[in-house]
């Protein structure tokens, strides 16, 4: 698999251990920023990253900041975006199985080294199921600023 990935300032001490696993289990990372643990605006980083995986098509993102909640809003915010903030290994086989995620969010004031490892062999060793949650997920790529979800 191939992965994009980025941070903001509170996600950046956890980031480098993040490429190390991910590298280790044979998957391929690049590194979108930032370089420096000096503050940055996680929109900022969150939109680079989505944009990487939506021009790669079949390649996957992880974002990391303090709680993983800022930059898993800034990041669905582009089209065909389904970022999924997560905080165990069942979060991320469900975000993949039911909302066939392309980003795995988390953060690093929430989680732990062990965590980020569990989630991301979670992430990549489970498929979207389709079936019932197809529509679903259809329903999600549909949405807009005051879109009927019914």
């Amino acid at each position: 698999m191939k992965f994009y990935i980025a941070t903001d300032h509170a996600g950046y001490a956890l980031k480098e251990f993040t490429k190390e696993y991910v590298i280790s289990k044979g998957h391929e990372i690049i590194d979108l920023g930032p370089d420096s643990a000096d503050r940055v605006d996680y929109p900022d980083f969150a939109k680079k990253c989505a944009n990487a995986v939506i021009s790669d098509k079949g390649s996957f993102g992880i974002l990391i900041c303090g709680t993983g909640i800022g930059i898993s809003i800034s990041a669905n915010k582009v089209a065909g975006i389904r970022a999924g903030l997560c905080h165990d290994a069942y979060t991320a086989m469900a975000t993949r199985a039911h909302n066939d995620a392309n980003i795995l969010c988390f953060g690093e004031r929430v989680v732990g080294r062990g965590v980020v490892e569990s989630m991301i062999d979670a992430f990549c060793d489970t498929e979207f199921e389709g079936g019932r949650h197809a529509g679903r997920v259809d329903k999600i790529e549909g949405c807009s600023l005051g879109a009927d979800l019914g």
